[in-house]
C-alpha cells in the first residue's frame, strides 16, 4: 500500500497482519521444499533438486512457491484444475492425496509426476498442497527415459489424475500398479512417500495460519496480496510502449530427423497494461518427443515475462494477471495425444530467450542477451559390477548465461528453465555410478564477445568404468546463444566420445549408444550472448579475462585486438594451467 492510499476500517486486514500472512505462506512452502529434499531417496531430488512445492488456494491460484524450477511457475495448479474439471468440485475429501503425470494435462514429461491435496479447515475447502519431482524412471522403453520416443506409449506409464491416498489409507491398487512398471521401484515408492510426506506438511503449515487467523482473514490478506501484485505488474507493463514485437530461432531438429530444424515463432502484443504472448506461427507437433502440453507453454511465458516485468516478486496468483497467452493446438507448444513429450524443455527454454530478443529494442536496460539456453543432458545406464545392480544416471549440464548492459554474463550456470537446479556433485556421482568424472572446467572461448562478454559453458568429461549405454539431449547448435547490441553469438555445444583416438565420434543427440569400460565422453556445453560492440570493452577486463583462463591468448587477440602477451606474460596460475590443460588437452 502506498503512501497515497488509505485504508478505510473494515477494509480488509491492516498492512502488518498482511504482510505476516504473505511471509507465512512462503515459510510454509519452504519447509514443504526442506520436506521433499531431506526425505527424498533419489540424488536428482535431493542433491539436484529437481522439484517444486506451492501452495494453492481454493480457487487454485498460488498462494506461496518454494524456490525450484521456474518452468514450474503457476504450473501445479493445472494439476489440481484438471481434476476439479473431470471430476467435480466435490471430489475434494479430507484426507485425500492425488497422483497424475499426464503430459497433456501438466504439460512436461511423464517423468515429472505431481502429486497434491486438499487442505479443509473447519470442514471447509481452504486450498491446496501440490508439489512436483523428477522421477528417474517411469517405464519407459528405455531406462531413465529415451531421446528417440515417437509417441508417449514409448515414454512410460501415464497417470491421469487419481487418488494415491484416500481418507488417509494408501490406496494398494495403484501402488502397486507404479512398483510393477518401473524398473527401480523400491527408490521410486521412496520418493513418492517423500512426496506424500510433503503434502502433509503443506497441509498442517496451512491449516496452522488458517487457524491462527481464521479463513476469512486469510482470504482478505490474500485478495490484498494478489491486488498488489497485479497493481506492480501492470505498472511495468505500462512502461513499455504499445506494439507488436516479434523473434523467432529453431532447435536443431526432434532427435528423430536429425536434418530439419524446428522453428519457434513468437509475437508479442503489449496494449496498456495488457501483454499477449502467441506462439501459434510456431512449428507443427514433431515426430520426436520436443512438444509439450500448453499448461507448460503458458509456464514458459511466465517466465519470460517475469524475468522482464517483476523478477524481485514472489510468484503468487496476482502475478499474471497481465499476460495472457495463445497456443495452437496440434502445434509442439499444444500437442495432441499421442505426440512424444520426452524432452518437452528444449523449444520452452529457447522461447523464453525469444521474450528477451523480441523486446530487446524497447527495454535495453532490462534485456539480457541469450544464455546455453538447454538442459544438455547426459544419462548413462548400465549394472554397477560393484553391487550388481541396474542403474541409471541423469545429469543437466551447466553452460554459459548472456551478458546485459553493465555486466559480463555468468559462468557455468543452469539454463533458464531450471532456476535453482544444481549439477550433482562429483563425489556423489562416482559413489553412486561405476564412472568416473575425469575433467570438469570452465570452457574458455565460449562466451559471446562484446563489450560486456557472455558467459563461458563448461567442459565435464566422463570415463566409464564397466560396460555401459549413453543417451544425449544438446541442444542449440542452429540457434546459439545469440548477442545483443552488437554483442557476438557463443560458441554452440560439442560432444564427443573417445577424443583423439581412432573411434572418434561427434554427436549431440543420441539413444543408447555402447560404451565400452575405458570409453570417455567429453561434453562441451555452449556460452552466453555478448553485449554490444568488442570494440569497446575495457581493455583491463579483457588482460583479466587471460589471466583468469576466461579467453585463450588467441581470442584475444583476435576479437579483442590485445596482443597475446599483454594478460598472462607467462604468469599463469596453476589453477589457469590446469583449466587450460584440460580443454586443450
Amino acid at each position: 500500500m502506498s503512501a497515497t492510499e488509505v485504508r478505510n476500517p473494515g477494509e480488509g486486514p491492516d498492512p502488518v497482519t498482511v504482510e505476516i500472512i504473505r511471509n507465512a505462506v512462503i515459510a510454509a512452502a519452504d519447509d514443504m521444499n526442506a520436506t521433499l529434499m531431506r526425505s527424498s531417496y533419489t540424488p536428482i531430488i535431493y542433491e539436484c533438486g529437481d522439484c517444486v512445492v506451492a501452495l494453492l488456494d481454493d480457487e487454485h491460484r498460488v498462494l506461496g512457491q518454494s524456490a525450484g524450477l521456474p518452468i514450474f511457475l503457476g504450473n501445479l495448479e493445472s494439476c489440481t484444475l484438471a481434476t476439479e474439471e473431470r471430476f467435480g468440485r466435490e471430489v475434494w475429501r479430507p484426507g485425500d492425496v492425488w497422483i497424475l503425470n499426464d503430459a497433456y494435462l501438466g504439460g512436461t514429461h511423464l517423468n515429472d509426476v505431481t502429486i497434491f491435496g486438499p487442505v479443509f479447515t473447519g470442514g471447509e475447502l481452504a486450498g491446496f498442497t501440490a508439489t512436483r519431482a523428477h522421477w528417474i524412471d517411469v517405464g519407459s522403453k528405455d531406462p531413465g527415459g529415451s531421446m528417440d520416443s515417437v509417441n508417449i506409449f514409448q515414454e512410460g506409464l501415464r497417470m491421469g489424475p487419481q487418488k494415491l491416498v484416500e481418507a488417509g489409507e494408501e490406496v494398494p491398487g495403484v501402488i502397486d500398479t507404479i512398483a510393477t512398471n518401473v524398473r527401480f521401484p523400491y527408490p521410486t515408492t521412496g520418493d513418492m512417500n517423500a512426496m506424500i510426506a510433503t503434502i502433509r506438511m503443506g497441509q498442517r503449515r496451512l491449516a496452522e495460519i488458517v487457524g491462527r487467523f481464521g479463513l476469512s482473514t486469510v482470504r482478505a490478506a490474500r485478495d490484498e496480496i494478489f491486488r498488489q501484485t497485479e497493481r506492480l505488474e501492470r505498472e511495468v507493463v505500462e512502461r513499455i510502449p504499445d506494439g507488436v514485437y516479434t523473434a523467432e530461432g529453431f532447435l536443431d531438429n526432434d532427435g528423430v530427423d536429425l536434418a530439419a530444424p524446428v522453428p519457434v515463432r513468437l509475437r508479442i502484443t503489449v496494449a496498456g497494461s495488457e501483454v499477449e504472448f502467441d506462439v501459434t506461427e510456431s512449428a507443427d507437433q514433431t515426430t520426436g518427443p520436443v512438444n509439450c502440453g500448453t499448461a507448460q507453454t503458458v509456464s514458459a511465458c511466465r517466465v519470460g515475462y517475469k524475468l522482464l516485468v517483476s523478477p524481485d516478486v514472489p510468484g503468487n496468483g496476482g502475478s499474471f494477471r497481465p499476460l495472457s497467452v495463445r497456443v495452437r493446438e496440434g502445434s509442439v507448444f499444444g500437442a495432441r495425444p499421442p505426440a512424444a513429450c520426452q524432452w518437452y524443455f528444449s523449444h520452452l527454454g529457447l522461447l523464453i530467450d525469444l521474450v528477451a530478443r523480441a523486446l530487446a529494442p524497447v527495454l535495453p536496460e532490462r534485456v539480457a542477451a541469450a544464455s546455453h539456453g538447454d538442459s544438455m543432458v547426459v544419462m548413462f545406464a548400465g549394472t554397477d559390477p560393484r553391487v550388481e545392480r541396474p542403474y541409471v544416471s541423469l545429469e543437466a549440464t551447466l553452460g554459459g548465461w548472456g551478458a546485459w548492459e553493465g555486466s559480463d554474463g555468468q559462468d557455468a550456470l543452469i539454463n533458464n528453465v531450471n532456476g535453482s537446479l544444481k549439477d550433482l556433485p562429483v563425489e556423489v556421482f562416482e559413489a553412486r555410478f561405476p564412472l568416473r568424472v575425469t575433467r570438469y572446467a570452465i570452457r574458455p572461448d565460449s562466451g559471446g564477445a562484446g563489450r560486456w562478454r557472455g558467459g563461458n559453458g563448461v567442459l565435464r568429461e566422463y570415463r566409464a568404468l564397466a560396460d555401459c549405454t549413453v543417451s544425449l539431449w544438446f541442444e542449440r547448435s542452429v540457434t546459439p546463444a545469440w548477442g545483443l547490441a552488437g554483442g557476438g553469438d557463443a560458441a554452440p555445444p560439442e560432444v564427443v566420445v573417445n577424443p583423439g583416438r581412432p573411434d572418434e565420434r561427434r554427436m549431440l543427440k543420441c539413444n543408447g549408444v555402447p560404451l565400452h569400460a575405458g570409453d570417455v565422453v567429453r561434453c562441451m556445453t555452449g556460452g552466453g550472448g555478448g553485449y554490444g560492440d568488442a570494440a569497446a570493452r575495457d581493455p583491463e577486463a579483457v588482460r583479466g579475462d587471460l589471466l583468469d583462463g576466461q579467453i585463450s591468448p588467441g581470442h584475444a587477440e583476435a576479437v579483442y585486438g590485445t596482443p597475446a602477451h599483454a594478460g598472462s606474460a607467462g604468469h599463469r596460475t596453476g589453477a589457469q594451467e590446469s583449466v587450460a590443460g584440460q580443454v586443450e588437452g
